[in-house]
């Protein structure tokens, strides 16, 4: 990994470090946050990367549409469901369900 990816996947995990329990983002949104719009799928690298860490919530970051893309890469393919279910997050075929209310944006929750 280079070093400028390094220090992304950094920034992207002290973003998902502070997406409040019961709430979810995207991908896309941690990438606005930090003003690379363009780069969600480097965040979707960044999270894969998280996996050894367990104060780095993963499973609250899903895609644009609150699936959950990013399964395959927890220890088991239901165990990202899990810790959402632990939460209070119901997920119903793969899907967020109440996505939007669920929704936490750290464009508007967080400043820089």
């Amino acid at each position: 990994m280079a070093k400028n990816e390094s220090g992304f996947f950094e920034l992207v995990h002290e973003v998902a470090k502070l997406i409040p329990y019961g709430r979810v983002t995207t991908y896309g949104a941690i990438a606005r946050y930090l003003g690379t719009g363009k780069s969600a799928r480097m965040v979707g690298w960044a999270m894969n990367a998280s996996h050894a860490n367990p104060e780095i919530p993963a499973h609250r970051v899903v895609n644009s549409s609150g699936l959950l893309t990013g399964k395959a890469h927890f220890e088991t393919p239901d165990r990202m469901q899990e810790l959402l279910n632990d939460e209070g997050v119901l997920v119903k075929d793969n899907q967020v369900q109440d996505f939007k209310e669920l929704f936490w944006d750290p464009s508007k929750e967080l400043s820089l």
